[in-house]
């Protein structure tokens, strides 16, 4: 979006301007000062800290003005009543004024990775924009639509939920013109009661879509093809194992850090490469294809894009550094997430040892699920460390599966970087996987000190 006057974005949130104010231009939110560049709408958000309270340093770093609900000085302010709410309302506005097509993602496990793919393959074709890393949920998709250039031709936004009506919100400020639901797994069970319960909450996606949008999903997930039936709107199906699905993946073949597999879909037929390990990949990827073939990319430009695919830092990144194969999938984690990366640690060659955080918001299911991957973990690794509350259930897991005194379980994380640099070797592999509320990317950058 280009620059807006404070007039017009008070307009569009209901907000309260002093006039001589009013022609001062924004262009860009944010809510964090140490992130905050000059020009830019300073958000004045009530959290565990007060926003408010950084309304000074907003404006000595060059903050154009300030969103909030009250002022104590005399400065460019938007007031209004909730200050959430009103970013909402100015980036559904922008939204509005931009002349672009949006792909909405969400999904339990690998958003973030196919948000990123869909850009790849729409990148060359289109003008396109994306949500950042972190910027998901209310207010960082608001704050990413407001950054977006004027010539912006599709938006590729992220939409994360963890209860409710998250996503509802989301999509009637995003409006997409497809949204793409990938999987519905087990995450934020603990919210949403049942798997049948985050699917109702993911499927909220429709309400900001218009009449002749297109809603891309999983037909291998079992809960998502049982929507074909309903007359909303336009779906297509991607897939490696229902027959039915539109566009299905097959033949599929793994090695030296690659997987490739064949595409078909309608009349089209062609391979494609990626330059990662893990079949779960390629459900991600075929979402991608689905979103490219529908906006008109030609499969040649797909598999271009796609074998130059490069994933965001934490997802699954795999480097080799000090003598160690180091697979960092720190950024968050899930049950099915966290069986996935263990069947990439257990098909590398070399000592495997698997560092596993705690998996949150599983509610009544997370003392089952983390022994479900401690069973995991003693097939597919040759060393556990379990990380957090929950460590000492994947440890029990991980004996009862056969791994007998080749698991620990820690709760300080000192102690198990201490440990970790005693039992690890040259030539080892290494991955590092939990909730992003265990910040194992800590761990691993303690790991590799000194």
């Amino acid at each position: 979006m280009g620059k807006i006057t404070l007039q017009q974005a008070a307009e569009w949130c209901g907000g309260k301007i002093d006039p001589k104010y009013k022609d001062i231009t924004f262009l860009g939110a944010n809510n964090d000062t140490r992130k905050l560049q000059a020009g830019q709408l300073f958000v004045a958000l009530k959290g565990v800290r007060d926003g408010h309270d950084f309304i000074p340093a907003a404006l000595e770093k060059g903050a154009a003005a300030v969103l909030c609900t009250h002022t104590d000085g005399d400065y460019p302010a938007i007031v209004v009543e909730d200050t959430r709410i009103a970013l909402g309302n100015i980036a559904r506005n922008a939204r509005q004024h931009l002349n672009m097509k949006v792909v909405a993602v969400t999904g339990s496990v690998g958003k973030s990775t196919t948000k990123e793919m869909i850009a790849t393959v729409l990148e060359g074709t289109y003008k396109v924009s994306k949500t950042p890393v972190n910027h998901n949920n209310d207010i960082g998709m608001p704050m990413a639509i407001l950054e977006m250039p004027e010539n912006t031709e599709v938006a590729v936004l992220e939409m994360g939920m963890n209860h409710f009506r998250e996503i509802a919100y989301l999509t009637e400020i995003a409006k997409p013109d497809i949204g793409v639901i990938i999987n519905i797994g087990t995450m934020h069970i603990e919210h949403l009661g049942s798997k049948e319960g985050i699917l109702q909450a993911k499927l909220e996606i429709r309400e900001g879509m218009p009449e002749n949008g297109v809603l891309i999903l999983n037909g291998d997930d079992r809960l998502l093809w049982g929507q074909r039936l309903n007359q909303d709107f336009r779906k297509v199906y991607f897939g490696l194992d229902n027959p039915d699905a539109a566009v299905r993946g097959s033949q599929i073949t793994e090695g030296d850090g690659s997987t490739q597999f064949a595409v078909r879909a309608g009349q089209e037929a062609f391979t494609v490469t990626l330059p990662l390990d893990g079949i779960h990949n390629v459900s991600d990827a075929l979402a991608a294809i689905s979103v490219a073939l529908e906006m008109g990319v030609t499969p040649a430009d797909i598999q271009r894009r796609l074998a130059a695919f490069s994933n965001m830092e934490g997802r699954q990144s795999i480097y080799r550094i000090k003598d160690f194969t180091i697979i960092n999938d720190s950024y968050n984690a899930g049950p099915e997430s966290m069986a996935a990366a263990l069947n990439v640690l257990g098909s590398k060659e070399g000592r495997r040892i698997a560092v596993l955080g705690d998996m949150l918001e599983l509610g009544v299911n997370a003392q089952a699920e983390h022994y479900k991957i401690g069973r995991i973990a003693a097939e597919k690794a040759d060393l556990l460390f379990a990380y957090g509350p929950a460590g000492e259930r994947m440890l029990n897991g991980a004996v009862t599966g056969g791994m007998v005194g080749k698991a620990r379980a820690f709760t300080d994380r000192e102690r198990l970087v201490q440990a970790l640099k005693l039992a690890a070797r040259p030539g080892d592999v290494l991955l590092f996987k939990g909730s992003r509320g265990m910040r194992m990317e800590l761990i691993l950058e303690a790991f590799l000190q000194d």
